[in-house]
């Protein structure tokens, strides 16, 4: 009499914003293990050669505004592959946590009784502010750090645009390129000024990373030369030019 075999493991994984380097130890070992690896399109390469050569990578295709696979698609693979007994390795870029539907994910594997393991990742605000040297909490400047995305299921999101608006404030906005339009007009429709700094750190981490820094005033223009993922960083400029500003202040 044969028995069926025990149900696998999840493990719902950060893959950080690009960089190898930027990985954790605990997920690089998890990719080590798993038999599975069901990993969104922005993960690296090189990320996934970490895997070991038992592991079968499949593409789950979520990219921002491009080609995805349906979310209950990915929900029905993680409980399929688990229940046959294998480790599998939900792996997304940045923290699984921003903006990853992990709260989805999770409800699924609940409700079918899979045990899993959730693993944070270094989020890509985190590795952009890096790239221009800067802080994103400062004391005298701002006491708290703000993160939305500029997009949700139904458009272009709403947020706390006057709060968003004072001077100082600081925030990253994730999925923002195509609603930078939208998103310059509420910030300037609630007070914000035309001159505050803004930054936009696309593949952060990665060797292709790019930085364009203007301000307000410039961010649609500023998202309309970026292709690949990117972050805006709200009330941020490059440390050099911040000093070079300070500097030409004081003469």
């Amino acid at each position: 009499m044969t028995h069926p075999l025990p149900f696998g493991h999840v493990t719902l994984a950060g893959a950080g914003p690009g960089a190898v380097g930027h990985l954790t130890l605990a997920v690089a070992r998890a990719l080590e293990g798993a038999d599975i690896v069901l990993h969104d399109k922005l993960v690296s390469a090189e990320v996934l050669a970490l895997a070991g050569p038992q592991a079968t990578l499949v593409e789950t295709g979520k990219e921002g505004f491009g080609p995805s696979m349906a979310q209950s698609h990915i929900e029905t693979l993680m409980v399929g592959f688990a229940q046959a007994g294998r480790n599998v390795l939900r792996l997304k870029s940045g923290d699984p946590g921003l903006f990853g539907r992990l709260g989805e994910e999770l409800d699924a594997l609940d409700a079918a009784g899979i045990a899993y393991t959730v693993l944070p990742g270094i989020t890509a605000a985190a590795a952009a502010a890096a790239s221009l040297n800067q802080s994103l909490t400062e004391r005298g400047r701002n006491r708290e750090f703000r993160l939305l995305t500029g997009h949700g299921a139904d458009g272009f999101a709403e947020a706390d645009w006057a709060s968003l608006a004072r001077p100082g404030t600081v925030a990253a906005i994730y999925m923002g390129k195509k609603a930078a339009r939208f998103i310059q007009g509420r910030l300037m429709m609630h007070g914000g000024c035309p001159t505050t700094p803004v930054t936009l750190v696309e593949n952060a981490s990665r060797p292709e990373e790019r930085r364009l820094s203007g301000t307000l005033a410039d961010l649609p223009a500023l998202a309309a030369q970026l292709d690949g993922p990117a972050v805006i960083l709200w009330g941020l400029a490059p440390r050099a030019a911040e000093t070079a500003e300070i500097l030409e202040a004081a003469q």
